[in-house]
């Protein structure tokens, strides 16, 4: 009974191929699968990977344990005070409240397409490719998460947008590992303005205060690690309040998974 159902579905699926081929999620060139990329537009994304900050996932264009030429000294301070890994200026500068975050994408030319009409034009077929990148690209914080939370809108923006697309992502990655989805975990307790053309100091003051634990999850979050999911990272403003939302929740600890980062705003 059970193969006979996969077969009308695989018949379906190819019928509906056959009337509607599916397209690259970028430059809308035929494809052979549903929800993915064209090898054109594949080789034009940057997929990010080590020499990174440990704790925000910056990527550096060398590996700074490799600078002999910068000394001890400098050694020292580029693996911060807590004997981590190399961290940028700006972990050491403003320690954040999350231990890790990591990327999959840059977030260029290359992959903006793709990510707004994944975010704003209804293409969610992508959210299984693209929470598989994400899945290399965040596979130990994956490992180590107890629960996964996404970003979560603002009821009247989730009304209109009819989808939470950081919702998507983290319910993707959720069951690919067989680690619990939150998905109303964290609640936006008020509106926010749109934070696309906001200076970083802006962003900061316009997310202060409007995010928290749901009461009815704070069970849930108490002493576990949470992995908290989102589209873009950009100056961090968001991934931010989250996380000190989460913190002051209970959490045990707070990892950042996203599909992409900005290199810096």
């Amino acid at each position: 009974m059970l193969a006979s159902m996969r077969g009308l579905q695989a018949i379906a699926h190819m019928a509906l191929d056959a009337v509607l081929p599916p397209t690259c999620a970028k430059c809308r060139t035929v494809v052979a699968r549903n929800g993915t990329v064209c090898a054109d537009c594949w080789k034009e994304l940057r997929f990010l990977g080590q020499p990174w900050c440990d704790c925000c996932g910056f990527p550096f264009e060398y590996d700074p344990a490799t600078l002999d030429v910068l000394g001890e000294s400098a050694s020292d301070v580029l693996s911060g005070a807590d004997s981590r890994g190399p961290l940028c200026a700006d972990c050491l500068r403003s320690p954040k409240p999350f231990d890790r975050a990591r990327a999959a994408l840059g977030y260029d030319d290359a992959s903006r397409a793709l990510i707004l009409a994944f975010k704003h034009a209804d293409r969610t077929e992508t959210a299984a490719t693209l929470a598989a990148w994400m899945t290399q690209a965040g596979a130990e914080l994956l490992e180590d998460a107890d629960v996964v939370v996404p970003v979560p809108l603002h009821w009247r923006r989730l009304f209109l947008r009819r989808y939470n697309q950081s919702a998507l992502l983290a319910r993707k990655l959720a069951e690919g590992c067989g680690k619990p989805f939150l998905g109303q975990g964290l609640e936006r307790r008020r509106a926010t303005r749109s934070q696309g053309h906001l200076s970083a100091n802006a962003r900061r003051l316009n997310v202060a205060g409007a995010f928290r634990v749901r009461p009815s999850q704070r069970r849930e979050i108490e002493g576990r690690r949470v992995l908290l999911i989102d589209d873009v990272y950009t100056t961090g403003a968001t991934i931010t309040a989250c996380a000190k939302s989460l913190s002051d929740g209970g959490a045990a600890g707070v990892d950042v998974l996203v599909l992409a980062r900005v290199f810096r705003v």
